[in-house]
């Protein structure tokens, strides 16, 4: 093989052990997995906003991003649920730049994994602590999720990720809602079999260990538009779509019918500011159908403390250095805007 072996990491229960959650943070993930789980079911009828910056970048930023949306929670509990994104590591289209935090834990020195596996989890436990808030990170590398499965909500499988036959089944061994995107392609019935095969119940090879996993009946759709093949991006957000995908989850007889709409992507063709039209635009055909009110659980958001997004090494403090994102006054007036039409 073509490989160096660098180092053994230390494993997801040494680094638990090290650094291990209070009960307070145990007892707020209980807490916040009940409330989001009986959206899934339909128990709840509050609005999901899986809601954050493209990446983490940086802890500071991060922190103060979802404390300024812990004060916006508490004036819209009734009606939002809120979860942030931390997303910690990031799929990148040629292998080149800026791989999320586990990667790089500061974005302009090397690579240091180890480094970053702790920095990760020390991030999501100050959040936790700080805020009360579980957050969504996504499933990028599958046999990295055990380093925080105690502290995570919601994954998300990526557009890339979702034909992968490993990502599936620990999606099916996980007990928190995974949402799978469509793949670029926009072919729906992927997503769907992705689904499926997240529900049920599978034997495989998993860090080392032949393992049964139980099924995850909360697995569902994240639709986030699509590219053609000249590469122009087709969205897929319009009440058509919705309803399409709505008869596909009824045909297959899957569990719990849900959709969680991501605003930026293909979707809004990663111009940022779409993403304020395209959720008001969504949550109007939610109005429109009760069918669709059922079965639209959320909305996926790209926010941050700035608007837009600068290079790797740029200096301006709460700004993506990865995808555009929208600022935070524009995000708190969104986040009431929906309330208000909710």
């Amino acid at each position: 093989m073509n490989l160096d072996f660098k180092r053994k990491l230390l494993t997801p229960k040494e680094i638990k052990e090290m650094y291990p959650l209070r009960e307070e943070s145990v007892a707020a993930k209980a807490r916040n997995d009940a409330e989001i789980k009986a959206i899934f079911t339909g128990e709840s009828d509050k609005l999901l906003l899986v809601i954050g910056p493209c990446s983490a970048d940086r802890e500071d930023a991060v922190i103060e991003y979802i404390t300024r949306l812990r004060e916006v929670q508490e004036k819209v509990k009734d009606v939002i649920k809120i979860i942030p994104r931390v997303y910690t590591n990031k799929p990148r289209t040629t292998g080149d730049g800026y791989k999320g935090m586990l990667h790089q834990p500061d974005p302009t020195r090397e690579t240091d994994m180890l480094k970053g596996l702790i920095s990760i989890r020390k991030m999501h436990m100050k959040v936790v602590s700080n805020t009360g808030f579980t957050c969504a990170d996504e499933m990028l590398y599958p046999e990295n999720h055990r380093y925080l499965s105690d502290i995570l909500s919601y994954v998300a499988v990526g557009a890339r990720s979702v034909e992968d036959q490993t990502h599936r089944l620990v999606a099916s061994g996980l007990n928190i809602p995974v949402g799978m995107k469509n793949p670029t392609s926009g072919d729906m019935s992927v997503m769907i079999n992705s689904i499926h095969a997240a529900n049920g119940c599978h034997t495989f090879i998993y860090r080392g260990w032949e393992v049964q996993s139980k099924g995850n009946p909360f697995a569902h759709a994240i639709l986030r538009g699509s590219v053609n093949k000249l590469g122009n991006t087709i969205p897929n957000y319009h009440y058509e779509d919705i309803t399409t995908l709505y008869e596909k989850y009824l045909a297959a007889n899957l569990p719990n019918p849900a959709v969680i709409i991501d605003t930026n992507h293909a979707n809004s063709g990663k111009k940022a500011d779409e993403q304020i039209r395209i959720s008001k635009e969504i949550i109007n055909s939610i109005r429109l159908s009760g069918d669709i009110r059922k079965f639209v659980k959320g909305l996926m958001i790209e926010s941050y403390l700035e608007d837009g997004n600068q290079k790797t090494d740029g200096c301006i403090y709460g700004k993506s250095i990865t995808d555009p994102c929208i600022g935070w006054e524009k995000t708190e007036r969104l986040i009431y805007d929906i309330a208000e039409m909710r």
